[in-house]
């Protein structure tokens, strides 16, 4: 059955009226399953915060999960503020952070699986002031339009004000209705990008839904909800219930389908409307060029050696065209486009380097006309990348982090380690996946992690391994982080609270020893999908297999361990980088701990 939604428009902290609103709803049409809150969240007077700290001090209950992105208002700063700083919200926190029971922040941007719905967000407004609450910065819109490249469709996409120009075909707005007040353009030109099947906003005080209307380089259609605000004079509408089948679920002829009512999308037709002469004058109110440079929004990196025109833009490369045409500043580079669609970085294509290191899953070389993904290519010389961050002949391994080399495998410590002794077991060869391996190559690898198992006892601690399978991969690595034994008991139920937060439950399965747990893990590797698996104490292993067009956290595990172990600082490996002084003396340290348990000395 598909999740039920209850959307709202601006609170203004008026929490017992729209709390006693959803029970009723809740009761009479329900049950619903979370409640989105678009546009202020909090009080607009101090008079009404008294009302307001009711529920976040927990003496008034919130009756379902309550997510919110209108961060601002009187109390907001001391509210937000004790939730960043809460223990509760650290680690793996991709639906937000928590302040009370059943009410949860959506800080920033971002976007998460909620009952198997994608939901993206913007919290704040837009703003010059710069305040720590209640705006948003250009991270936060450069995040979003980098998940607008990934694949799969977003289910939701909330904003607190609108996007100019929705209205346009409108014929039944309020009079005295303002386009520009409460809108903004920068709302505009992601929703042409991200292209959500729903996008609701708050702030114009008004209930307004449009007519669905198509997006360009997409099959399916967006469909525009404006709510009012809580206890507005008018009683327009500010409640509003969906129950959307999530994308990831549905097939293809499902998303394409339309209705009778679609239309054109508005801001195609706003920037057909405006004449060649007005462009200046419009350059706010529509897609600007800067969008196109992939991560880099504001232009904070440049290529290092090319000018402004010899940028490729990431539009035609990654779709084959660009709507802006000969008007584009970026270059629209056919090669660079065969080297995309064969798996190649965008950034290593525009700039000859990737900043991202090893998370990033794309290749940093050029690839022949007939090669093939690694995956289907298993032991052939042409995988192995001269980028590679992890192939012993590459000139970017670091080898000052290996630990020990078999014949196979080797182990080295992590890049940036969320604890001491974190540590990552890697195929010698250029490898998409250590499931990909022969079974002659599994006997040293379960020795590997056999003699971690025991180094870690020895420490009173257990070993956590998994490893994260994408079909996009490259250089396969097996993490291992070790955990105090006292916590072991924990892992399971930390794995299984993340899915269930993300919108999917883990295939457990028990076994008698690692050799047999990995036996079954090679069954489940296609090469056809991606999957995660962590291999816990206890002899259980958890796997989940990832649809092609649903995205997943590439650190998925080790967010889901540093919320475990309160870790929340760690839990983005560039938070732990040490110098390679550093990181030498960390890795002679391990070594002499670790010698006695070492396969190969």
């Amino acid at each position: 059955m598909p999740p039920r939604i209850l959307l709202c428009g601006d609170v203004f902290g008026r929490l017992n009226q729209l709390f006693k609103r959803v029970s009723s709803v809740n009761k009479s049409a329900g049950p619903f399953d979370a409640l989105f809150c678009v546009g202020q969240f909090f009080p607009d007077s101090p008079e009404q915060l008294d009302e307001f700290m009711a529920y976040v001090e927990g003496s008034s209950q919130i009756p379902i999960p309550t997510y919110f992105i209108g961060d601002y208002g009187v109390g907001a700063a001391k509210v937000l503020l004790a939730a960043s700083k809460d223990s509760a919200n650290r680690g793996f926190k991709m639906d937000g952070l928590r302040v009370c029971e059943n009410l949860f922040w959506l800080k920033g941007s971002g976007n998460f699986s909620l009952f198997g719905l994608c939901v993206a967000y913007l919290s704040g407004r837009k703003s010059p002031e710069g305040q720590q609450f209640g705006t948003y910065s250009q991270d936060d819109v450069d995040a979003l339009r980098a998940i607008a490249e990934e694949p799969g469709i977003v289910d939701l996409f909330l904003t607190n004000e609108w996007p100019t120009g929705v209205t346009n075909r409108a014929s039944d707005i309020p009079a005295g209705f303002s386009d520009s007040i409460g809108s903004d353009s920068t709302i505009s030109e992601l929703v042409q990008e991200i292209k959500p099947r729903y996008h609701i906003a708050g702030t114009k005080g008004i209930y307004y839904t449009r007519e669905p209307y198509s997006n360009v380089d997409a099959v399916h259609v967006t469909r525009f909800i404006g709510l009012a605000s809580v206890g507005n004079k008018d009683k327009q509408k500010f409640i509003h219930a969906l129950s959307p089948t999530p994308a990831s679920t549905m097939s293809s002829t499902e998303i394409a389908m339309k209705t009778t009512n679609s239309t054109l999308s508005p801001y195609t037709l706003m920037e057909k409307s405006t004449s060649p002469k007005d462009v200046s004058k419009r350059s706010g109110d529509v897609m600007s060029d800067d969008q196109y440079w992939r991560y880099d929004v504001s232009q904070k990196r440049r290529r290092h050696d090319a000018g402004e025109g010899e940028k490729i833009c990431f539009k035609f490369v990654s779709s084959g065209s660009c709507p802006r045409g000969e008007k584009c500043n970026f270059r629209h580079d056919g090669d660079a486009r065969e080297q995309y669609k064969r798996g190649v970085c965008f950034d290593f294509l525009n700039k000859g380097k990737c900043e991202r290191g090893p998370d990033c899953s794309f290749k940093h070389s050029l690839q022949n006309e007939g090669d093939m993904p690694p995956s289907r290519r298993p032991g052939s010389e042409n995988t192995r990348s001269k980028e590679c961050w992890f192939c012993l002949s590459s000139p970017n391994v670091e080898s000052h982090l290996i630990i020990s080399i078999g014949e196979n495998y080797y182990l080295a410590l992590a890049k940036g380690p969320l604890v001491e002794d974190h540590v990552l077991i890697v195929p010698v060869e250029h490898m998409p996946s250590t499931l990909s391996l022969s079974s002659e190559s599994e006997v040293e690898l379960c020795r590997f992690q056999n003699s971690l198992q025991r180094y870690c006892k020895s420490q009173g601690k257990e070993v956590i391994f998994f490893e994260w399978v994408s079909i996009r991969g490259t250089h396969a690595n097996l993490q291992a982080i070790p955990i105090p034994s006292s916590k072991a008991v924990m892992v399971e139920k930390a794995f299984n609270l993340a899915a269930q937060k993300m919108g999917f439950k883990f295939v457990s399965k028990s076994f008698d020893s690692i050799s047999d747990g990995r036996k079954f893990l090679k069954t489940q590797a296609d090469g056809e999908s991606s999957l995660f698996y962590a291999e816990i104490p206890g002899g259980t292993i958890l796997l989940h297999r990832v649809e092609e067009k649903v995205r997943f956290p590439a650190q998925f595990g080790r967010e889901v361990l540093a919320g475990l172990l309160n870790m929340a600082d760690n839990a983005d490996w560039r938070n732990r980088k040490h110098n390679k002084e550093e990181e030498m003396k960390i890795v002679e340290d391990f070594k002499s701990r670790f010698q006695e348990y070492d396969p190969n000395c």
